[in-house]
């Protein structure tokens, strides 16, 4: 029998700060985090975009010497982020994966094993090449270009002229904020008239700060805060 308490991750490398945002849309509550990743009370989703897992095994083969841990800290976040909201969905928009199958894909997996309650998404992006065999090992509940439930859409990639809200990714979205002393380049959550962007979850990423919607409400953060700008 199934019990919710394998819901706690088996390890936790360090106890990270979860700070929150409530924010509604098309009159629904979304929690926007610190930590990459927004929670939907109405579904008990927990959405994110762009994990790019494997992409350290890729530069590894690549020639360039980058530790496993940018992996198990991006999963270890995962995991206290499941245990703070006991999701029943797990919506991946885009990029789960960067280079199809490697070493780091073993450990996501043997991961994703904790979690038998939680049903996993996966809105396709343009990294995830997926081969059947492939989509069996990751046992994925869903995986399609899109996703729709109640009013929004999922998409990895914004589309013009779609009829419902849209919750992406693939951008990395992230804003300049200029003080006395230094400009500050921080990763963000972008919300529009029309679609809410989210920050790619792995940190070993980029952020573009020329794509992110020009106008919008930003939500940036760092480590231990999330602020309206």
């Amino acid at each position: 029998m199934r019990t919710r308490n394998r819901l706690k991750p088996a390890v936790e490398a360090y106890i990270m700060n979860i700070a929150t945002k409530p924010i509604s849309i098309q009159q629904q509550t979304f929690i926007l985090t610190n930590q990459r990743a927004a929670f939907w009370p109405g579904q008990k989703a927990l959405i994110l975009s762009d994990l790019h897992i494997g992409k350290t095994a890729h530069f590894r083969k690549n020639g360039i010497a980058l530790s496993d841990q940018v992996m198990k800290k991006d999963l270890d976040r995962l995991s206290q982020l499941i245990s703070h909201f006991r999701p029943e969905k797990f919506i991946v928009v885009g990029d789960l994966l960067h280079a199809g199958d490697n070493s780091d894909v073993d450990q996501f997996c043997a991961w994703k094993e904790q979690y038998p309650e939680v049903c996993f998404y996966l809105v396709e992006g343009n990294h995830d090449r997926i081969s059947r065999s492939l989509e069996q090992k990751l046992c994925l509940e869903f995986k399609q270009n899109s996703l729709d439930l109640d009013d929004f859409t999922f998409l990895h990639d914004f589309k013009k002229g779609h009829p419902k809200f849209q919750i992406t990714g693939h951008i990395h979205p992230g804003i300049v904020l200029n003080s006395r002393v230094r400009r500050f380049r921080l990763p963000c959550f972008a919300l529009t008239p029309h679609q809410l962007l989210l920050p790619a979850f792995s940190e070993f990423t980029g952020l573009d700060t020329l794509n992110t919607p020009k106008k919008g409400t930003f939500f940036v953060f760092t480590d231990s805060e999330i602020h309206e700008v």
